[in-house]
Protein backbone atom coordinates (compact mmCIF):
# COMPACT_ATOMS: atom_id res chain seq x y z
CA UNK A 1 0.00 0.00 0.00
CA UNK A 2 0.92 3.42 -0.45
CA UNK A 3 2.48 5.06 2.33
CA UNK A 4 -0.23 8.45 2.88
CA UNK A 5 2.63 10.78 4.65
CA UNK A 6 4.53 10.50 1.09
CA UNK A 7 2.07 9.61 -2.15
CA UNK A 8 -0.16 11.99 -3.23
CA UNK A 9 -2.97 11.90 -6.05
CA UNK A 10 -2.75 10.91 -9.69
CA UNK A 11 -4.36 14.45 -11.67
CA UNK A 12 -4.91 11.93 -14.46
CA UNK A 13 -6.35 8.54 -12.96
CA UNK A 14 -7.15 9.72 -9.54
CA UNK A 15 -5.49 7.09 -8.21
CA UNK A 16 -3.16 7.19 -5.37
CA UNK A 17 0.85 7.23 -5.91
CA UNK A 18 3.24 4.80 -4.31
CA UNK A 19 4.79 7.31 -3.08
CA UNK A 20 8.09 7.51 -4.65
CA UNK A 21 9.45 8.42 -8.64
CA UNK A 22 12.47 7.79 -11.00
CA UNK A 23 13.43 10.28 -13.66
CA UNK A 24 9.44 11.83 -12.74
CA UNK A 25 7.79 8.51 -13.22
CA UNK A 26 5.83 7.45 -10.20
CA UNK A 27 4.09 3.90 -9.53
CA UNK A 28 0.41 3.88 -8.82
CA UNK A 29 -1.00 2.28 -6.41
CA UNK A 30 -3.56 0.25 -8.18
CA UNK A 31 -5.69 -2.35 -6.61
CA UNK A 32 -5.72 -5.79 -7.98
CA UNK A 33 -8.84 -6.94 -9.75
CA UNK A 34 -11.21 -8.91 -7.19
CA UNK A 35 -11.50 -11.88 -9.62
CA UNK A 36 -7.66 -12.06 -9.68
CA UNK A 37 -7.62 -11.94 -5.68
CA UNK A 38 -10.27 -14.62 -5.04
CA UNK A 39 -8.18 -16.71 -7.59
CA UNK A 40 -5.07 -16.23 -5.60
CA UNK A 41 -6.48 -17.13 -2.10
CA UNK A 42 -8.87 -19.85 -3.82
CA UNK A 43 -5.43 -21.91 -5.23
CA UNK A 44 -3.82 -21.37 -1.07
CA UNK A 45 -7.18 -23.16 -0.25
CA UNK A 46 -6.73 -26.09 -3.02
CA UNK A 47 -2.90 -25.90 -1.51
CA UNK A 48 -3.51 -26.76 1.76
CA UNK A 49 -6.32 -29.33 1.03
CA UNK A 50 -4.00 -30.92 -1.31
CA UNK A 51 -1.25 -31.66 1.02
CA UNK A 52 -3.72 -32.72 3.25
CA UNK A 53 -5.33 -34.88 1.17
CA UNK A 54 -2.48 -36.36 -0.41
CA UNK A 55 1.14 -37.62 -0.54
CA UNK A 56 3.43 -34.08 -0.07
CA UNK A 57 5.71 -33.63 2.28
CA UNK A 58 9.49 -35.63 2.46
CA UNK A 59 10.63 -37.26 5.51
CA UNK A 60 14.04 -38.54 6.23
CA UNK A 61 13.09 -41.85 5.23
CA UNK A 62 9.48 -41.75 3.74
CA UNK A 63 6.78 -39.38 3.46
CA UNK A 64 3.69 -37.72 4.81
CA UNK A 65 1.02 -40.20 3.08
CA UNK A 66 -2.15 -37.61 2.76
CA UNK A 67 -5.33 -38.35 4.53
CA UNK A 68 -7.05 -39.88 0.88
CA UNK A 69 -4.22 -43.41 1.13
CA UNK A 70 -3.30 -42.79 -2.84
CA UNK A 71 -0.19 -43.23 -4.28
CA UNK A 72 0.82 -43.13 -7.86
CA UNK A 73 2.39 -46.07 -7.02
CA UNK A 74 -0.42 -47.86 -5.55
CA UNK A 75 -2.64 -46.63 -8.32
CA UNK A 76 0.31 -48.80 -11.52
CA UNK A 77 0.11 -51.54 -8.95
CA UNK A 78 -3.59 -52.05 -8.98
CA UNK A 79 -3.80 -51.35 -12.84
CA UNK A 80 -1.06 -54.01 -13.10
CA UNK A 81 -2.67 -56.70 -10.92
CA UNK A 82 -6.17 -56.18 -13.62
CA UNK A 83 -4.11 -56.67 -16.37
CA UNK A 84 -2.28 -59.83 -15.10
CA UNK A 85 -6.30 -60.77 -14.23
CA UNK A 86 -7.04 -60.54 -17.27
CA UNK A 87 -4.27 -62.30 -19.60
CA UNK A 88 -3.57 -64.73 -16.72
CA UNK A 89 -6.25 -67.44 -18.35
CA UNK A 90 -4.19 -67.16 -21.66
CA UNK A 91 -0.79 -67.52 -19.56
CA UNK A 92 -2.43 -70.54 -18.21
CA UNK A 93 -3.22 -71.82 -21.31
CA UNK A 94 0.14 -71.38 -23.28
CA UNK A 95 2.06 -72.50 -19.52
CA UNK A 96 -0.17 -76.09 -19.82
CA UNK A 97 0.44 -76.50 -23.78
CA UNK A 98 3.70 -78.24 -24.60
CA UNK A 99 5.51 -75.70 -26.62
CA UNK A 100 6.22 -77.91 -29.99
CA UNK A 101 2.25 -77.89 -29.83
CA UNK A 102 1.71 -74.04 -30.21
CA UNK A 103 1.64 -73.86 -33.79
CA UNK A 104 -1.27 -76.03 -33.81
CA UNK A 105 -3.16 -73.57 -31.75
CA UNK A 106 -2.75 -70.75 -33.98
CA UNK A 107 -4.74 -67.98 -31.44
CA UNK A 108 -2.79 -69.15 -28.47
CA UNK A 109 0.66 -69.38 -31.00
CA UNK A 110 -0.09 -65.00 -31.46
CA UNK A 111 -0.89 -64.68 -27.73
CA UNK A 112 2.47 -66.54 -26.98
CA UNK A 113 4.27 -64.12 -29.90
CA UNK A 114 2.41 -60.48 -28.72
CA UNK A 115 3.56 -61.80 -25.12
CA UNK A 116 7.12 -62.55 -25.74
CA UNK A 117 7.49 -59.44 -27.92
CA UNK A 118 6.58 -57.70 -24.44
CA UNK A 119 8.96 -59.68 -22.77
CA UNK A 120 11.69 -59.62 -25.18
CA UNK A 121 11.66 -55.37 -24.94
CA UNK A 122 12.07 -56.05 -21.05
CA UNK A 123 14.42 -58.46 -20.50
CA UNK A 124 16.49 -59.16 -24.01
CA UNK A 125 17.08 -55.76 -25.74
CA UNK A 126 20.08 -55.22 -23.41
CA UNK A 127 21.63 -57.47 -25.12
CA UNK A 128 20.29 -58.52 -28.31
CA UNK A 129 19.00 -55.04 -29.23
CA UNK A 130 15.58 -54.11 -29.75
CA UNK A 131 15.87 -55.40 -33.31
CA UNK A 132 17.23 -58.67 -32.14
CA UNK A 133 19.82 -58.05 -34.86
CA UNK A 134 22.54 -58.51 -32.18
CA UNK A 135 25.95 -56.95 -32.06
CA UNK A 136 29.35 -58.13 -31.46
CA UNK A 137 29.11 -60.87 -28.63
CA UNK A 138 25.72 -61.12 -29.07
CA UNK A 139 23.87 -63.09 -31.70
CA UNK A 140 21.93 -62.04 -34.13
CA UNK A 141 18.04 -64.07 -33.35
CA UNK A 142 16.58 -63.23 -37.15
CA UNK A 143 18.99 -64.89 -38.78
CA UNK A 144 19.03 -68.93 -39.28
CA UNK A 145 22.11 -69.80 -37.90
CA UNK A 146 21.93 -71.78 -34.60
CA UNK A 147 24.72 -72.43 -32.64
CA UNK A 148 22.09 -74.94 -30.33
CA UNK A 149 19.12 -75.26 -32.32
CA UNK A 150 16.57 -72.95 -33.61
CA UNK A 151 13.72 -75.39 -32.96
CA UNK A 152 10.88 -74.33 -30.70
CA UNK A 153 11.87 -76.84 -27.85
CA UNK A 154 15.38 -75.92 -28.19
CA UNK A 155 15.66 -72.33 -28.06
CA UNK A 156 13.18 -72.85 -24.75
CA UNK A 157 15.83 -74.89 -23.22
CA UNK A 158 18.59 -72.01 -24.11
CA UNK A 159 16.56 -69.56 -22.47
CA UNK A 160 15.82 -71.30 -19.36
CA UNK A 161 19.01 -72.72 -18.69
CA UNK A 162 21.21 -69.83 -19.87
CA UNK A 163 24.34 -70.48 -21.39
CA UNK A 164 27.80 -70.58 -19.32
CA UNK A 165 26.44 -70.33 -15.88
CA UNK A 166 28.32 -71.92 -13.83
CA UNK A 167 25.73 -72.27 -10.28
CA UNK A 168 23.66 -74.07 -12.61
CA UNK A 169 24.50 -77.92 -13.64
CA UNK A 170 21.75 -77.89 -17.08
CA UNK A 171 22.72 -74.73 -18.52
CA UNK A 172 24.45 -74.83 -22.01
CA UNK A 173 28.30 -75.00 -21.58
CA UNK A 174 31.44 -75.18 -24.58
CA UNK A 175 34.49 -74.15 -23.64
CA UNK A 176 36.45 -73.63 -26.11
CA UNK A 177 40.66 -73.69 -25.29
CA UNK A 178 42.70 -70.84 -25.38
CA UNK A 179 45.28 -71.93 -28.03
CA UNK A 180 47.76 -68.81 -27.81
CA UNK A 181 47.39 -68.00 -24.10
CA UNK A 182 47.37 -71.19 -22.77
CA UNK A 183 50.43 -72.28 -24.70
CA UNK A 184 48.52 -75.15 -26.30
CA UNK A 185 49.75 -73.83 -29.73
CA UNK A 186 52.57 -71.78 -30.48
CA UNK A 187 52.57 -68.32 -31.76
CA UNK A 188 52.95 -69.44 -35.93
CA UNK A 189 51.02 -72.28 -35.74
CA UNK A 190 48.05 -69.84 -34.09
CA UNK A 191 48.45 -67.82 -37.58
CA UNK A 192 48.25 -71.18 -39.56
CA UNK A 193 45.22 -72.52 -37.85
CA UNK A 194 43.62 -69.00 -38.84
CA UNK A 195 44.58 -69.43 -42.25
CA UNK A 196 42.82 -72.56 -42.48
CA UNK A 197 39.65 -71.13 -40.85
CA UNK A 198 39.71 -68.04 -42.97
CA UNK A 199 40.31 -70.68 -46.17
CA UNK A 200 37.30 -72.92 -45.67
CA UNK A 201 34.73 -69.82 -45.08
CA UNK A 202 35.96 -68.62 -48.33
CA UNK A 203 37.76 -65.57 -47.55
CA UNK A 204 40.93 -66.49 -48.89
CA UNK A 205 42.43 -68.54 -50.61
CA UNK A 206 45.04 -71.84 -49.84
CA UNK A 207 48.20 -70.81 -48.96
CA UNK A 208 51.27 -73.11 -47.33
CA UNK A 209 49.47 -71.33 -44.16
CA UNK A 210 46.55 -72.79 -44.77
CA UNK A 211 47.28 -76.00 -45.42
CA UNK A 212 49.73 -76.43 -42.58
CA UNK A 213 46.34 -74.72 -40.51
CA UNK A 214 44.51 -77.45 -41.93
CA UNK A 215 46.41 -80.59 -40.13
CA UNK A 216 46.45 -78.76 -36.78
CA UNK A 217 42.32 -77.89 -37.16
CA UNK A 218 42.42 -81.74 -37.85
CA UNK A 219 44.45 -82.70 -34.90
CA UNK A 220 42.80 -79.84 -32.02
CA UNK A 221 39.71 -78.29 -33.41
CA UNK A 222 37.73 -81.56 -35.68
CA UNK A 223 36.54 -82.96 -32.70
CA UNK A 224 34.19 -80.14 -31.75
CA UNK A 225 33.84 -78.78 -35.10
CA UNK A 226 33.65 -81.51 -36.94
CA UNK A 227 36.28 -82.39 -39.87
CA UNK A 228 34.96 -79.71 -42.79
CA UNK A 229 34.53 -77.22 -39.96
CA UNK A 230 30.63 -77.26 -40.27
CA UNK A 231 29.96 -76.84 -37.04
CA UNK A 232 28.34 -79.26 -33.86
CA UNK A 233 24.93 -78.13 -32.36
CA UNK A 234 25.46 -80.33 -29.77
CA UNK A 235 28.22 -78.90 -28.22
CA UNK A 236 27.70 -75.46 -29.47
CA UNK A 237 30.26 -75.62 -31.52
CA UNK A 238 29.48 -73.04 -34.73
CA UNK A 239 30.04 -73.37 -38.34
CA UNK A 240 33.26 -71.79 -39.48
CA UNK A 241 32.02 -72.12 -43.36
CA UNK A 242 29.93 -69.76 -43.67
CA UNK A 243 29.62 -65.80 -43.16
CA UNK A 244 28.03 -65.36 -39.59
CA UNK A 245 30.57 -64.58 -37.35
CA UNK A 246 29.19 -63.59 -33.70
CA UNK A 247 32.55 -61.98 -33.07
CA UNK A 248 33.76 -61.29 -36.50
CA UNK A 249 35.64 -63.19 -38.97
CA UNK A 250 38.24 -60.77 -39.82
CA UNK A 251 41.74 -62.05 -39.56
CA UNK A 252 42.21 -60.46 -36.55
CA UNK A 253 39.41 -61.46 -34.77
CA UNK A 254 39.75 -64.64 -35.79
CA UNK A 255 43.55 -65.01 -34.17
CA UNK A 256 41.76 -63.29 -30.67
CA UNK A 257 39.41 -65.97 -31.02
CA UNK A 258 42.09 -68.76 -30.89
CA UNK A 259 44.20 -66.81 -29.31
CA UNK A 260 42.12 -66.18 -26.09
CA UNK A 261 38.95 -68.21 -26.29
CA UNK A 262 35.25 -66.96 -26.32
CA UNK A 263 33.50 -67.46 -23.21
CA UNK A 264 30.12 -65.59 -23.78
CA UNK A 265 27.59 -65.73 -21.24
CA UNK A 266 24.29 -65.52 -21.37
CA UNK A 267 21.46 -65.47 -18.65
CA UNK A 268 19.20 -68.20 -17.18
CA UNK A 269 15.56 -67.18 -17.05
CA UNK A 270 14.42 -70.30 -15.43
CA UNK A 271 14.84 -69.27 -12.04
CA UNK A 272 13.96 -65.60 -13.07
CA UNK A 273 10.60 -65.70 -15.46
CA UNK A 274 7.84 -67.71 -14.86
CA UNK A 275 7.16 -70.64 -16.83
CA UNK A 276 4.61 -69.16 -19.26
CA UNK A 277 6.65 -65.89 -19.88
CA UNK A 278 9.58 -68.10 -20.91
CA UNK A 279 7.58 -69.77 -23.51
CA UNK A 280 6.22 -67.01 -24.79
CA UNK A 281 9.97 -65.90 -25.56
CA UNK A 282 10.90 -69.07 -27.09
CA UNK A 283 7.96 -68.61 -29.36
CA UNK A 284 9.18 -64.87 -30.31
CA UNK A 285 12.21 -65.65 -31.00
CA UNK A 286 10.79 -68.89 -33.12
CA UNK A 287 8.73 -66.27 -35.05
CA UNK A 288 11.51 -63.75 -36.00
CA UNK A 289 12.37 -65.36 -39.59
CA UNK A 290 15.55 -67.94 -38.21
CA UNK A 291 13.22 -70.48 -36.40
CA UNK A 292 13.11 -74.33 -37.63
CA UNK A 293 10.47 -76.48 -37.48
CA UNK A 294 11.93 -79.73 -35.86
CA UNK A 295 15.10 -80.48 -34.15
CA UNK A 296 18.47 -80.42 -36.98
CA UNK A 297 20.41 -83.69 -36.73
CA UNK A 298 23.43 -83.07 -35.15
CA UNK A 299 26.74 -83.53 -36.44
CA UNK A 300 28.50 -86.72 -34.95
CA UNK A 301 30.93 -86.01 -32.84
CA UNK A 302 34.78 -87.61 -33.20
CA UNK A 303 36.30 -88.31 -30.05
CA UNK A 304 40.12 -89.21 -30.77
CA UNK A 305 40.91 -88.41 -27.32
CA UNK A 306 41.77 -84.28 -27.83
CA UNK A 307 39.62 -82.61 -25.35
CA UNK A 308 36.60 -82.98 -23.76
CA UNK A 309 35.62 -79.42 -23.67
CA UNK A 310 33.90 -77.90 -26.78
CA UNK A 311 34.92 -75.49 -28.85
CA UNK A 312 32.77 -72.46 -29.37
CA UNK A 313 34.26 -68.77 -31.72
CA UNK A 314 30.81 -67.01 -31.79
CA UNK A 315 29.26 -67.02 -28.39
Amino acid sequence: MADPTKSKIDQHSGTPTMGHEWDGIEELDTPLPRWWLWTFYACILFSLAYVIAYPAWPLVNSYTKGMLGWSSRGDLARDMAAQAAKVAPIHRAIAATPIEQLPANAALMQAAVDGGRAAFKVHCVQCHGSGAAGSKGYPNLNDDDWLWGGDLVTIEKTIIDGIRNPDHAETRMSIMPAFGRDQLLQAAQVDDLVAHVRTISGQQKPDAASRRGGQLFADNCAVCHGPAGKGNRELGAPNLTDGIWLYGGDAESIHQTVWNSRQGVMPRWGDKLDPATVRMLAAYVHSLGGGEAAPVPVATVVDNGAAEATSDARQ
